[in-house]
């Protein structure tokens, strides 16, 4: 019984050294994608949409601000606090908008880059059940800072090629 334990005891490290391992950039492949400067192209689009239409409430809002300060001499109290009402609640539109378009920008980034990331994640599992990996890495941003290349192959230039089959 104790030589069954032992040999399992020495045979275990062997398994986990035969499993293989990888990693991928995904930056890189993104990147290196065609459709994802379409997609730049129509967020960056979309963004200057947003933009000009906060640009044009904020000329409104520095228009009667100015006009503001110019006859509020002339005005009586009742008719300042209506302008000044009217300019605050011109800002809380200008920042609500500003808020919204926010949202809607990256709501429109995630769905865009949405079917990008599902294909490259398709491509990377074909490439790792082709090869027999037990697990894919990130290499990119914020994942290890070290990754044996001995112990671990660089899948980019694979995730690369299954991409193009996938076209």
């Amino acid at each position: 019984m104790k030589k069954i334990i032992v040999m399992l005891m020495l045979l275990a490290p062997m398994a986990v050294f035969a499993q293989k391992f990888g990693h991928v950039d995904t930056q890189s492949i993104i990147q290196s994608l065609p459709e994802v400067s379409k997609v730049n192209g129509e967020l960056e689009a979309l963004g200057k949409q947003y933009q000009n239409e906060l640009q044009t409430m904020q000329d409104e809002i520095n228009r009667k601000a100015d006009e503001y300060e110019k006859t509020k001499s002339t005005m009586n109290a009742t008719k300042q606090q209506e302008t000044e009402t009217n300019i605050n609640q011109m800002i809380q539109k200008y920042q609500q908008a500003m808020q919204d378009n926010q949202q809607a920008f990256q709501k429109a980034q995630a769905e865009k880059m949405q079917p990008i990331q599902e294909k490259i994640m398709k491509a990377i599992e074909n490439v790792a059940k082709a090869g027999g990996y037990v697990y894919i890495m990130e290499k990119g941003v914020g994942q290890p800072i070290y990754i044996s290349d001995t112990l671990s192959k660089d899948v980019t230039a694979d995730v690369k090629a299954e991409l193009n089959k996938l076209k």
